[in-house]
């Protein structure tokens, strides 16, 4: 009975809404009322993008590593506050507002493309610099062992960067992050000295040698935003040498408009990394750029890129011409990284050369 009661309810229920729909002032007010709630939920969708779209703040990796340190119990030894720095960009893209965006699937973040961009930068900085700990920093020589936790670390932050599900990008840096605290933490233990971080100049200029072409690659593809006319120099220098594939003497470069902007914000993001990293291995190879009288040429590195990190008071990134009407963000962009670049090659070979 109670469930015939419930069918027969729920029939007049649909024959009041069919009658409603049928009455032009019902309809009419049903109608508002749809408008106005998908108006309503369309704004707080707007406001959670906006919301979610601003970057983080910087941060200062001395004070990072200090808080992290004394909250642990740690001592600052050389290398802390790199690592520290290293896990602090990791723990960042995941717990930022709106958390990890790039392999959302659900509105809002499925809309958003910028934040997602960024990210990707930010990941690939944290790639690079892991991959130096590895194969470099942490060993004393090319025939050391690699170290185990970092044997973990890298390879989690290689994994594929939209999964959304099985498993999920997030449980994976995740994993990583835990194996760089572990290396951390073995790192200040002076009863084991398996896990350490060798503060050399030639540890240092190969993790540089790796950023400036990050940096060369990004100035290239900014600067596409135009299009040019490139002359083909790849094998200019070596008479010798040859490629697999014939390719043109002249080839015009231009960034498809749609993608201008996730060029933009994926720059913006990775030197927003390297920026914490670079002032971070300012503390931890303090002496070493000392000795080969480098310290002010990082510094000024550091000071070019931040100018990159200045607040877009434009709604769009505008992409006028060279010297148009309108401003074009990406070659501003472009000629700060342009100069840090070629800070940065100087800087690695005195390095390398002293």
């Amino acid at each position: 009975m109670a469930t015939n009661s419930f069918v027969q309810r729920s029939r007049q229920l649909w024959w009041d809404i069919i009658d409603s729909f049928r009455d032009p002032d019902s309809r009419r007010q049903i109608s508002k009322a749809l408008i106005l709630a998908i108006a309503i939920i369309l704004l707080i969708f707007l406001l959670i993008m906006l919301w979610w779209s601003s970057p983080p703040s910087a941060f200062d990796p001395q004070n990072k590593a200090r808080d992290m340190a004394a909250e642990k119990q740690q001592d600052l030894v050389v290398g802390y506050t790199s690592t520290a720095t290293l896990i602090t960009l990791a723990n960042t893209l995941l717990d930022k507002p709106g958390g990890y965006l790039t392999n959302d699937v659900m509105p809002p973040s499925v809309w958003m493309d910028n934040m997602p961009n960024w990210e990707f930068g930010v990941l690939v900085q944290i790639r690079d610099y892991s991959r130096a700990l590895r194969n470099d920093i942490s060993r004393s020589q090319s025939q050391s062992a690699e170290d185990k936790d970092l044997i973990i670390a890298e390879p989690q932050f290689n994994f594929n960067s939209d999964s959304w599900l099985f498993p999920p990008t997030e449980s994976e840096y995740r994993k990583g992050i835990k194996a760089l605290e572990s290396y951390l933490t073995r790192l200040t233990d002076e009863q084991r000295d398996e896990a350490q971080f060798y503060a050399r100049a030639d540890n240092l200029a190969a993790w540089l040698g790796i950023a400036e072409k990050r940096l060369g690659s990004l100035s290239q593809r900014l600067s596409a935003s135009v299009g040019q006319v490139r002359v083909n120099t790849d094998l200019a220098g070596d008479p010798s040498a040859h490629q697999s594939t014939f390719a043109q003497l002249e080839k015009v470069t231009k960034t498809p408009w749609l993608e201008i902007d996730d060029v933009f914000y994926e720059a913006r993001g990775s030197i927003w990394a390297m920026i914490h990293l670079l002032k971070a291995a300012e503390h931890d190879f303090a002496d070493v750029l000392q000795k080969k009288n480098a310290l002010i040429s990082l510094r000024q590195i550091i000071r070019e890129l931040e100018a990159t990190q200045a607040t877009v008071w434009s709604p769009i990134i505008l992409n006028g011409s060279g010297f148009g009407l309108f401003a074009n963000h990406s070659l501003v962009m472009a000629s700060y990284v342009s100069r840090a670049n070629a800070a940065m090659i100087d800087l690695r070979r005195l390095l390398e050369q002293g």
